[in-house]
């Protein structure tokens, strides 16, 4: 069971990074990043939480079902 939620967090972060990716490259985001140097909050936040996501979900499903019920 855990290894599903391991793929499941594994693929949403996967689905938050490809969204963070494609928030950069908006119109929104280059417009701010011409004016400010950088890109739109919700494009930073999006491709880090997808990173995070990422390795979480990795970790929960490479770890061995007994290592979690300690």
């Amino acid at each position: 069971m855990q290894r599903i939620i391991g793929i499941a967090v594994l693929a949403l972060g996967i689905v938050l990074l490809i969204m963070g990716i494609r928030a950069l490259d908006s119109f929104g985001s280059q417009v701010s990043e011409f004016f400010t140097g950088s890109p739109t909050d919700r494009a930073v936040w999006l491709s880090i939480g997808g990173v995070v996501m990422m390795i979480a979900g990795a970790v929960i499903a490479m770890l061995p079902s007994r290592a979690l019920r300690q």
